[in-house]
């Protein structure tokens, strides 16, 4: 039994070391979205060498399938949606995807007004 109590303390300690996530890009997407396969050419593969994403990494839910720990403000009714959240409760939002030229503005202008994000200008989003 000690060694069982051992054990879990261990384990514990080891996920209090681990990092936790402040805030993460929730994308709400589903199937037959011309503007979601947009967003997966433009963005998707530089998205997490960003600034933005090493901030907020993404995550990706079905909009007929919202996951229980996620706390949205008001329904969600188009996608993509892209939702900033922190501590499974939804700080803000950008309905639709609006081309690469304003994603990264729009993101990055979200990201600072509600979360600690710090905007660096040398390398937003895919610059």
């Amino acid at each position: 039994m000690r060694h069982l109590r051992q054990l879990a303390a261990a384990a514990a300690a080891a996920c209090l070391a681990l990092p936790a996530w402040a805030a993460e890009l929730v994308m709400v997407e589903q199937a037959g979205c011309e503007w979601c396969a947009r967003w997966d050419e433009e963005i998707a593969p530089v998205y997490p060498k960003t600034a933005e994403g090493k901030f907020a990494p993404l995550r990706r839910v079905d909009l007929r399938a919202l996951p229980e720990d996620l706390q949205v403000a008001r329904r969600v009714m188009f996608t993509p949606t892209f939702l900033i959240v922190e501590d499974g409760q939804e700080q803000a939002r950008l309905e639709g995807y609006p081309g690469e030229d304003f994603f990264w503005p729009l993101l990055a202008d979200l990201l600072t007004a509600h979360t600690g994000f710090v905007e660096d200008t040398h390398t937003q989003g895919g610059s």
